[in-house]
């Protein structure tokens, strides 16, 4: 711990740029505190945490609404809500409400734009007071940067949602880069926040909106460019604007090694303690990385086993991701009713990680960080690809290998011959070969909207040459 410590040297931060004066085993101890017994439910129940702002109980697990469930194959689409299975949705949803789950997550560009509307049928079944709604103004489209146009994308969200107010606004992933409408020049991260939030009115208008009581907590979501974290937290220590929450990828592999696997993030331990100290309340987004650490390599997976045979392999995430004092609600996009059963029962009631098992799990994202994945978290924000690749699909199929062990590197390995079919074989079965790796030019379009700031293209094109030696080098498969 001593080590991982100093490699982030995250108290400056804790003392405002001062010399540390809290000593860095009494800050560990308070991040992995759960909150005072006041704010937790009893008995048998799902956890809930109290927002200080606004007195609301808000379940500990939220509900994402990225990933619905969709019709099976072959199903015409739905005239209202498209491909998505809006009668398992309703299901799904009256689960959650049942078992205590009150936050749902939305935003008008999830699920080809009808998760909104998805989420607006379901929840509109219940009584408005039995539930939250967050949602996010998603103007990342240069169309959307002018106030009038962020405006009607706001109206929208209420007219899909069916209710004249938003329990959770949020600015849509500030910090993600973007190109000049005008020049087409690429714009840094925090200058598309500037552009999309402040130079044109947008935050001024939404503190309105809050004023009025259409929008009941302000809050934004951070991937990217960390100045533009640091320009909205300065804001609010200014007093020029309050935000009632914010919205941050954390769990196990993040809390030390995001910079590491990707120079341009920021640890987790980094965001929060900034959040912390000033009493904001931090929602949790990807607390598995897309499912990654739900999906870890068989070796892990048995070491996992071994210290809990009972827990599952994704309850050890949530769990390290629900215990930090000061997280309001923990998000996971649930497809799928026995994920909603699963991650209902890790938080109802939540067993906070103690001091040891976080040593452990420590130690596991050490070794998980030790297999060197794509931090692909299958989000989809850098498709569609123009010409036709699956990014997610490759990314995903190549993490598979790794954490499988058939990412062969010597033809000499008496297993190589094995590990190649399984590599090859199960790429073509997964990612149709006109969309495969190969196929990618170079253009660049998908890096900058990409929220683990991934270099898409030159992963793509390691990958690629990575498959021509696979192929190149014969043999029957």
């Amino acid at each position: 711990m001593d080590k991982q410590l100093s490699r982030r040297n995250f108290l400056k931060y804790l003392a405002g740029g001062a010399a540390a004066a809290v000593p860095a085993s009494a800050f560990l101890a308070s991040c992995r505190r759960a909150a005072a017994p006041s704010t937790e439910a009893e008995g048998e129940h799902m956890t809930l945490r109290t927002n200080p702002n606004t007195g609301d109980r808000v379940s500990l697990l939220g509900y994402g609404m990225m990933r619905l469930p969709q019709l099976p194959e072959g199903t015409p689409d739905d005239a209202v809500t498209g491909p998505f299975d809006q009668e398992m949705i309703n299901r799904q949803v009256d689960y959650a409400l049942a078992h205590g789950v009150n936050y749902f997550d939305t935003s008008p560009v999830y699920c080809r734009g009808l998760s909104e509307r998805c989420t607006g049928i379901a929840l509109k079944r219940h009584p408005r007071q039995s539930y939250y709604i967050a949602t996010k103004l998603s103007n990342f489209d240069t169309r959307y940067w002018a106030l009038d146009a962020s405006k009607e994308m706001f109206e929208n969200s209420l007219r899909e949602l069916q209710t004249d107010y938003i329990d959770y606004l949020l600015l849509h992933s500030t910090g993600g880069g973007g190109r000049d409408p005008e020049t087409g020049e690429q714009l840094s991260g925090l200058e598309v926040c500037q552009r999309r939030f402040i130079d044109n009115g947008v935050l001024d208008w939404l503190t309105q909106e809050k004023a009025a009581g259409r929008i009941r907590n302000l809050g934004f979501s951070w991937h990217g460019d960390y100045r533009a974290f640091e320009l909205l937290l300065r804001l609010h220590d200014e007093g020029r604007y309050h935000w009632d929450f914010c919205q941050i990828e954390l769990n196990y592999l993040d809390w030390f090694y995001a910079n590491e696997i990707n120079s341009s993030n920021v640890d987790a331990v980094t965001l929060y303690g900034e959040l912390h100290r000033r009493g904001i309340p931090a929602v949790i987004m990807e607390p598995l990385l897309g499912g990654r650490l739900a999906r870890v390599a068989d070796d892990i997976a048995a070491e996992l086993k071994q210290r809990d045979a009972e827990a599952t392999i994704a309850s050890w995430a949530f769990r390290f991701a629900g215990t930090p004092e000061g997280v309001l609600t923990v998000l996971s996009g649930m497809t799928y009713m026995e994920h909603l059963q699963e991650n209902v029962a890790t938080y109802s009631p939540l067993h906070p990680i103690s001091d040891e098992e976080n040593d452990f799990l420590m130690h596991i994202a050490e070794l998980i960080y030790g297999q060197k994945e794509i931090p692909c978290t299958a989000c989809q924000y850098c498709m569609p690809c123009p010409y036709g690749l699956d990014i997610p699909g490759i990314f995903a199929h190549y993490n598979k290998c790794v954490n499988e062990g058939n990412t062969p590197q010597s033809s000499g390995s008496p297993t190589y011959r094995r590990q190649r079919r399984a590599f090859l074989v199960g790429y073509d079965r997964s990612v149709p070969r006109l969309r495969q790796a190969d196929h990618c030019i170079g253009c660049g379009q998908c890096a900058p909207h990409c929220p683990q700031q991934i270099q898409i293209p030159e992963e793509l094109h390691r990958i690629s040459d990575y498959v021509e030696q696979l192929r190149r080098e014969g043999g029957s498969l």
